[in-house]
């Protein structure tokens, strides 16, 4: 929670909302949210659509760095 804070922080005047899907990485929510003042969303359970931008930089990130088995 701490890193993403850190990570996020230096953005903090052009992010207002941050929509998540329900991964463990955003599990203090509710600190990120105070921390740097934005709304925080959670899409609901297989319903993909409502997180593009989350979906479309996963689809990138997996081109780059294939998942381990």
């Amino acid at each position: 929670m701490a890193q993403t804070i850190e990570t996020f922080k230096p953005f903090k005047t052009v992010i207002h909302i941050i929509t998540n899907d329900n991964g463990k990485e955003f599990a203090g929510n509710n600190q990120i949210a105070k921390q740097l003042d934005i709304n925080f969303y959670f899409a609901h359970t297989y319903h993909s659509w409502e997180c593009g931008a989350n979906e479309n930089t996963k689809a990138l990130l997996r081109s780059i760095l294939p998942k381990k088995n």
